[in-house]
């Protein structure tokens, strides 16, 4: 393996681990691969490939534990399913340098959302949820599975805060939800990017192992680890990163 590989593979080990419990890893994984010379479309097709091996991974712990809610799931799945096919259709017919703006555009309003989205012991609502909320929930959980099959920073960040704010879930219930949807949106799109040959699986693989072993050990200390520490390296790293795209993109 090249030594941008090894590099690639160790920051998608740390972003899993992490994502699991903020999302958003791709706003940090695409951005890089982009640095690297990777290809706008196969970066963003191969990233997907690995996101579906790293929520099959995150998505084990919760299992386990029963934390996954069942009833609310299978609507969620099925608007997830048709979001995101939508979503990666769109993806594989705009232009490279179009799918690059989304993504420059995609990480600096996700930098902006992590330091602005409320922590987590704020987010926790037990009061009944009202129907509206709910179809708002809904309607919010397609339009984002949408975005999330063109490109998915910041697509389970947004989500996680739907689940818990209008659909009514725990925090650590939504964390755990998330990853189970983020398996079928990731899986889906790439689906459909391996139709039309843009991941690249030499890489896709490496990666995708990577993030299935992070996602494993992201889900199993979820609720251990310290997420005001977490989340402070996650903004961090990602304001700098949403920086040097959109540095690059208005240079080029």
């Amino acid at each position: 393996m090249n030594w941008h590989i090894w590099i690639l593979i160790v920051i998608f080990v740390i972003t899993s681990i992490v994502g699991v419990v903020t999302g958003s890893n791709s706003l940090i994984t695409v951005p890089v691969m982009f640095q690297f010379g990777i290809m706008e479309k196969t970066a963003v097709a191969t990233n997907m490939f690995a996101l579906t091996l790293m929520s099959a991974g995150g998505s084990i712990p919760f299992l386990r534990q029963r934390l996954i809610k069942k009833e609310k799931l299978l609507p969620l799945l099925i608007l997830t399913l048709i979001g995101s096919a939508i979503g990666a259709g769109i993806a594989i017919i705009i232009s490279a340098g179009a799918l690059k703006l989304v993504v420059a555009v995609s990480v600096a309003i996700g930098a902006i959302l992590l330091l602005i989205l409320p922590e987590r012991q704020k987010l926790e609502e037990t009061d009944p949820i009202p129907a509206r909320k709910k179809i708002y929930g809904f309607l919010l959980s397609f339009l984002l599975a949408i975005y999330g099959g063109v490109f998915s920073g910041g697509y389970v960040t947004v989500l996680t805060i739907v689940l818990v704010k209008l659909l009514g879930l725990s925090y650590r219930e939504a964390v755990g939800n998330t990853k189970v949807i983020n398996f079928f949106s990731s899986g889906i799109a790439a689906t459909l990017f391996a139709y039309f040959g843009l991941i690249d699986y030499s890489l896709g693989i490496a990666l995708g192992l990577a993030t299935f072993v992070g996602g494993i050990i992201g889900g199993h200390y979820a609720t251990k680890m310290s997420e005001k520490f977490l989340r402070a390296v996650f903004t961090f790293t990602t304001v700098l990163l949403a920086a040097k795209s959109l540095f690059d993109l208005f240079n080029n």
